[in-house]
């Protein structure tokens, strides 16, 4: 897992949470949780995304996950409820797509992260869309996330293109930066309360 030294998650065991076989349902009082994949082109900062967002930090000498990664994170929303995040993080290498579904399979929520300084990113972000669009369930709720929002010098990908795009394919948009913290918590706060059914209003309205 780049910028990070989580938990590798080795696709191949079938008795991973989350992983070849259905979770059990929550007990009465339970944390709700909220199973979440980051999908993207490799280099795109997913990683750094979850590291910065769980642990606070940044790592510049980011290292390319390898099948993919696992961290949790419990979050308190505006409305008193707090949820767990269990955050997949898929290695965006080419050799490792086939194992995506894997991951994917029975997320609520999947976030598609582009590099906004890459448009070749953006358009593998466009193929991760219609894989889920296809294979994933008809519930889930998905955020198109431009990251390294602050490369504004070389941004090849404006913000209206990826809200337009967001916006035709019925999905959440939020521009971040790994590096600076920027929109990063609301990446996962928005999500959580797009499941929530409250809305997202309360958290958009914070976003800068």
């Amino acid at each position: 897992m780049g910028c990070s030294t989580s938990r590798a998650a080795p696709p191949e065991k079938a008795d991973l949470r989350g992983v070849g076989q259905k979770e059990a349902e929550p007990g009465p009082g339970a944390i709700p949780r909220i199973k979440l994949v980051l999908l993207g082109d490799s280099g795109v900062g997913k990683s750094c995304l979850v590291l910065r967002y769980v642990r606070g930090q940044f790592d510049p000498s980011s290292k390319v996950t390898v099948g993919a990664a696992f961290m949790s994170h419990s979050v308190n929303l505006p409305d008193g409820t707090t949820v767990k995040f269990e955050i997949w993080d898929t290695a965006g290498q080419e050799r490792y797509a086939s194992l995506a579904p894997l991951y994917y399979r029975g997320a609520s929520a999947a976030a598609v992260v582009y590099d906004i300084s890459s448009g070749e990113s953006f358009q593998k972000a466009k193929h991760w869309v219609s894989e889920l669009q296809k294979n994933a369930s008809g519930n889930i709720a998905i955020i198109l996330v431009g990251n390294k929002s602050d490369l504004t010098e070389q941004r090849e990908v404006t913000t209206e293109a990826g809200q337009e795009y967001a916006e035709r394919n019925s999905m959440l948009f939020i521009e971040t930066s790994a590096k600076t913290a920027a929109n990063v918590a609301a990446i996962f706060d928005t999500v959580a309360m797009k499941l929530a059914g409250n809305g997202v209003t309360a958290v958009l309205d914070r976003i800068s």
